[in-house]
C-alpha cells in the first residue's frame, strides 16, 4: 500500500497536468487523488504506521492513528481555505461594483515601452495587495481596454504573468503559496516583506530591462464600444465604486496586523473585513430593488466565486498530507539533503520544478518535509546540527527563499502557476509561443532574484 499510495499520487498528479486535453476538471481529479491516497493508507495502516517513528503513536490501534492524522490535517487546510474563500469573495465584491475602473481609466500612455513599465509595475504591487491570480484577471481584463488584438496583447500578458508571481510572493497576501507559509508560523508578514521584496522586484525588473530594448513605437488602442462593459452604463455610482474599492483593498491589507494584534489566526481576519463589507453593501443598496440589489450583495457575488479552485486546494492539500503521514515526504526530504546538500539548490530546484507541476502541493510538501523548528529545539539540538537546523526556524533562510522560488519560478511556463493558467484561458495563449517569446525572460528574472537573495543573504 506504501508503494500504491505514491503511484496513486503521480496518476493524480498527471490528470491535473493534463487536464485540458483529458478534458476533466483538476479539481475533480485531486479529490480523487485525495481519497484514494488515504483510503490506502487506512487499508495498509496495519503495515505502515509502525514503521513511524513511534513517539505519539497508538500502535495498538493504527487505524485510529490515520483517521486521527486525517482530522489534524483537515483543521490545518481548513485555515487556508476559508482564507481563500473570504479573500475572493471580497475581490469579488469589488469587481461587481466596478471599484478596479478607478485604477484602469487612469491610463492614458500608448507608447509600448511606457505602457510595459506601468503595467508591470501596476500588477507587480496590485498582486501583493489582492493576489497573483485576481491581478491577473484584472490585468488582463484592462489590457482588453488598452491594446488592440490578441498578438499585440500577449506580450503584455506574459509580463503581467511574471508581475503577479513577482508581486505575489513578497507579500503574506499575494499568493496562495506564501499564505500557506504565513498560516503555517513559517514566516511573519514583516519578515518575509523585508526578506523578499528587493529579490522579487528584480524578478521583475530583468525582464523589464531586456524588452525595453526591443519594444518601440506604440500600441493599437480598441474600438470606443469594443469591449462590452463600454457599452453599458455602469450599475454603481462614483461614490459606492470608491468605497467598496477602499474597504476591500483595506480589508485585505488588515489582515496581517489582525493577526499580529490579536494573534487568531488569518482567516478570522478576513472573515471580519469580509463580514464590515456585507454589511457595508447591504446599507449601501437597501432603497434599490432585488433585480439591482441582488448582484452587488455577497449573496450573489459568492454564486461568481470560484469554488472549483477552492475544491482543488482542499484536494491536493489531503493528497499531500496522506503522504506526509505515510513517511514518504520524510523521504524525499532525506534524498534532497543527502543529493544537493544545501537550501540554495534545494529551494532553487523547487522552484523549477513549480514551472512543471503546481507550486501548492510542492510547497505543502516542503511544509510536511522540513518541520518548522521551534526555539527550544534548536537550543537542544547537537552542535553539528545547529546551522542545518537554523534555517527551519520561523522567517528562516529556508522559509523565505521557498516563498521566493516556489512563487516566481512556474513563471517560467504558462502552466506553472495560477496566474500562467488565468492568462492561458483568456487570451487563448499557446504553450509554444509562452516558451518561445517569455519563458528565458522569466528564468532569468527568477535566477537574478535568487542570486539577489542569496547575496543579500552573504551581506547580513
Amino acid at each position: 500500500m506504501y508503494v500504491l499510495m505514491a503511484v496513486l499520487f503521480i496518476l493524480g498528479y498527471l490528470c491535473i497536468a493534463f487536464e485540458h486535453p483529458l478534458k476533466i476538471d483538476k479539481a475533480a481529479a485531486a479529490i480523487l487523488t485525495a481519497v484514494l491516497c488515504w483510503t490506502a493508507l487506512i487499508l495498509g495502516a496495519e503495515a505502515i504506521v509502525p514503521l513511524l517513528p513511534s513517539a505519539g503513536h497508538d500502535l495498538a490501534d493504527p487505524s485510529a492513528y490515520v483517521v486521527e492524522s486525517l482530522r489534524h490535517h483537515l483543521g490545518e487546510i481548513s485555515e487556508i481555505l476559508f482564507f481563500l474563500l473570504g479573500a475572493m469573495t471580497i475581490v469579488e465584491l469589488i469587481d461587481s461594483h466596478e471599484g478596479f475602473k478607478v485604477i484602469t481609466d487612469r491610463i492614458q500612455t500608448r507608447k509600448r515601452v511606457h505602457l510595459l513599465w506601468i503595467i508591470g509595475f501596476l500588477t507587480f504591487f496590485l498582486s501583493a495587495a489582492l493576489d497573483n491570480l485576481t491581478t491577473t484577471i484584472v490585468m488582463v481584463s484592462l489590457l482588453r481596454k488598452l491594446i488592440r488584438g490578441r498578438p499585440e496583447r500577449w506580450l503584455f500578458v506574459g509580463v503581467v504573468v511574471i508581475a503577479a508571481n513577482a508581486g505575489g510572493a513578497w507579500s503574506p497576501i499575494g499568493d496562495v503559496t506564501t499564505t500557506m507559509l504565513w498560516i503555517g508560523n513559517q514566516i511573519t508578514a514583516s519578515g518575509v516583506i523585508a526578506g523578499l521584496f528587493l529579490p522579487s522586484l528584480v524578478c521583475l525588473l530583468v525582464p523589464l530591462l531586456i524588452l525595453s530594448f526591443s519594444m518601440r513605437g506604440e500600441v493599437p488602442r480598441p474600438g470606443a464600444r469594443a469591449h462590452l462593459a463600454e457599452s453599458n452604463p455602469p450599475a454603481t455610482t462614483a461614490f459606492e465604486r470608491n468605497l467598496v474599492l477602499a474597504l476591500g483593498i483595506g480589508a485585505l491589507v488588515f489582515v496581517p496586523v489582525f493577526k499580529t494584534v490579536t494573534h487568531l489566526p488569518p482567516y478570522m481576519g478576513i472573515l471580519f473585513g469580509l463580514g464590515v463589507l456585507w454589511v457595508t453593501t447591504e446599507f449601501l443598496h437597501r432603497h434599490k430593488e432585488d433585480d439591482h440589489k441582488h448582484p452587488l450583495s455577497v449573496v450573489g457575488v459568492l454564486r461568481k466565486v470560484d469554488t472549483p479552485s477552492v475544491l482543488f486546494f482542499l484536494g491536493i492539500l489531503l493528497a499531500v498530507a496522506a503522504l506526509a503521514t505515510a513517511g514518504h515526504l520524510t523521504q524525499v526530504a532525506t534524498a534532497l539533503r543527502d543529493t544537493l546538500g544545501h537550501i540554495y539548490p534545494i529551494n532553487y530546484s523547487i522552484g523549477l520544478l513549480s514551472a512543471v507541476v503546481d507550486n501548492v502541493p510542492l510547497v505543502a510538501g516542503s511544509m510536511k518535509m522540513y518541520p518548522l523548528i521551534s526555539p527550544e529545539t534548536l537550543d537542544a539540538a547537537p552542535a553539528a546540527e545547529v546551522a542545518w537546523l537554523s534555517q527551519f526556524v520561523e522567517d528562516g533562510n529556508f522559509w523565505e527563499m521557498l516563498a521566493y522560488c516556489a512563487g516566481t519560478g512556474g513563471s517560467t511556463l504558462i502552466i506553472g502557476s495560477a496566474a500562467g493558467v488565468a492568462a492561458m484561458g483568456m487570451e487563448k495563449i499557446s504553450f509554444t509561443w509562452y516558451v518561445k517569446r517569455v519563458s528565458l525572460l522569466a528564468f532569468l528574472g527568477y535566477t537574478a532574484g535568487a542570486v539577489t537573495y542569496i547575496g543579500m543573504l552573504a551581506l547580513r
